[in-house]
């Protein structure tokens, strides 16, 4: 053979195999990103087990398909996986903070757009940070699967929740308000149910890809916490400590651009008090937040005299309103519920939400961008430890608005408060799913309580709910409403209220050391 063919066989060779390696380089490249496609999908199909979807098992079903994905990757990958997945969860379960932001806002669509995705990749982030933890340090099998993953994915949960102000919107136990887990709450709280959910994940794939033994265990995993949850629904944690209070929530409805428009407010006053004068008799009546269109001190007789009315009638009110103080020469602006009983009694809002109601900067940079007429202000944070309120025969254990979703949070407000209330303006949001997101949030807070919850809002969702987390009475959304029903003081303490989220977490912990345990254990045997 000559010199030249032999030269031209080999370049040809080396050709075909060039191809070859393309090829498969370029087949790997497809598997990953339908991999991506798959993860980022169930990501946002998960946001449906949340309210007002509520299709639960997907709770179980779309982590369990993560879960799958991570088998069988990289370190680098398996955290990619978890990044889309939980960009898809917060892209589709958080949409409305374009509405809020942009819509109703007006910001511009850019800056929506970033502090958006900002923030659903910061949270995203938790979910790359689990896949990374499960795919470097637990071997592939049942360890992962039944106890690696779901405690790191627990324990990230709980830190999502409150590190950084904490973002605890979305936490999977919220899924099974209505469903008989839901009978967990009292016990572990919301994040005890979000641990059975993981683990039950585990259990899925395991019963898919496990050996014989090995699914007889994921089998045991998944339905014990079914057959629990049926012998703890015979046990009352708390128990009625007086009659019915009859209560009366009202839902002005009024339009987040419209509030704080000069030339809305006497309308807005207007409407609060007609609808407040037809609720007159009723023990207990309950505004929104915020539902005063300037600072209460600017509208005290406008206020004595509502008082002065629903006195004689034999009613108490509760307001939602923002507030003025003087201390040392500054004005120190509250966000605050009062409560008109005997006497006033003042709850003020203490988990502030970063750059809506306060700027996280010093205050020496904050009195400079007031000099230079930029925004600065901001809302004063209550005292941490602040007394239920007491009125119309309650002791109102309060939360304003966003610190409902923060599960533990006001504890320390039990055993003395025989009831809860949240009052709540959701109006920045429009008719989309963080009204019944919250609301959903609500119910899980009066189940670990083991309280009524009275839940006022200004365009819905308001309602009074059970302390089993039952929906007792609803307002319809997006309208004027005066909601009548009745709460029920309650005394008792449930185990969640005296360990808060020590047992969720103590047990996640518990199965991480395990975890951890077994693998090296098991690296050191391959050594």
């Amino acid at each position: 053979m000559s010199a030249e063919r032999s030269e031209e066989i080999a370049s040809r060779l080396g050709r075909s195999r060039a191809a070859a390696r393309a090829a498969v380089v370029s087949s790997v490249r497809r598997a990953a990103l339908s991999r991506y496609a798959v993860a980022l999908g169930a990501g946002a199909l998960l946001s449906c087990a949340f309210a007002p979807f509520q299709w639960w098992p997907l709770a179980i079903l779309c982590p369990a398909a993560l879960m799958g994905l991570w088998e069988g990757v990289t370190v680098r990958r398996a955290a990619g996986l978890g990044f889309w997945f939980g960009f898809g969860m917060f892209a589709a379960g958080t949409y409305w903070l374009y509405v809020a932001i942009h819509t109703v806002g007006h910001a511009p669509i850019g800056l929506t757009l970033v502090v958006a995705v900002a923030l659903m990749a910061l949270m995203a982030a938790y979910h790359a940070l689990t896949g990374y933890v499960a795919v470097r340090f637990f071997p592939a099998g049942p360890v992962r699967w039944l106890l690696g993953t779901p405690a790191v994915w627990l324990l990230l949960e709980w830190l999502r929740g409150w590190l950084l102000s904490g973002f605890p919107w979305l936490s999977l136990g919220y899924t099974q308000t209505g469903t008989a887990l839901a009978r967990l709450a009292p016990l572990a709280g919301v994040y005890g149910i979000s641990l059975v959910l993981l683990a039950s994940a585990g259990a899925l794939l395991a019963l898919v890809r496990g050996t014989t033994r090995v699914r007889i265990v994921a089998a045991l995993v998944l339905g014990a916490p079914w057959l629990a949850s049926a012998a703890l629904g015979h046990i009352a944690w708390t128990q009625p400590s007086g009659a019915p209070v009859s209560v009366a929530i009202v839902q002005g409805d009024i339009p987040q651009q419209d509030k704080w428009l000069a030339g809305h407010s006497q309308r807005i006053l207007e409407r609060y008090q007609r609808m407040t004068e037809s609720a007159f008799g009723t023990k207990l009546i309950v505004w929104p937040e915020s539902a005063l269109p300037y600072p209460i001190n600017n509208l005290l007789p406008y206020v004595e005299h509502l008082d002065r009315q629903a006195r004689a009638h034999g009613s108490s009110l509760v307001l939602g309103t923002q507030r003025v103080a003087i201390h040392d020469g500054r004005y120190d602006y509250y966000n605050s519920i009062l409560a008109l009983g005997k006497r006033a009694s003042w709850y003020d809002k203490v988990h502030l939400v970063p750059l809506v109601e306060f700027i996280p900067l010093p205050r020496f940079v904050r009195q400079w961008l007031a000099r230079m007429n930029l925004p600065s202000s901001s809302f004063t944070p209550g005292r941490a430890r602040q007394r239920p309120l007491p009125v119309g025969g309650l002791e109102l254990g309060p939360t304003v608005c966003y610190e409902v979703a923060y599960g533990g949070y006001m504890l320390h407000m039990l055993p003395e408060a025989n009831a809860l209330v949240n009052v709540t303006d959701d109006a920045w949001f429009g008719n989309t799913p963080e009204l019944s997101q919250q609301f959903q949030m609500a119910r899980m807070r009066a189940q670990e309580e083991g309280r009524y919850m009275i839940v006022a809002t200004d365009d819905g969702v308001s309602g009074v709910i059970g302390p089993q987390g039952q929906v007792i009475a609803r307002a319809p959304i997006m309208v004027p409403y005066v909601l009548r029903s009745a709460v029920v003081p309650m005394t008792g303490m449930p185990p969640f209220a005296r360990m808060g989220n020590g047992l969720a977490v103590g047990l996640a912990g518990a199965a991480l050391a395990a975890a951890l345990a077994t693998g090296m254990r098991g690296r050191a045997k391959a050594r």
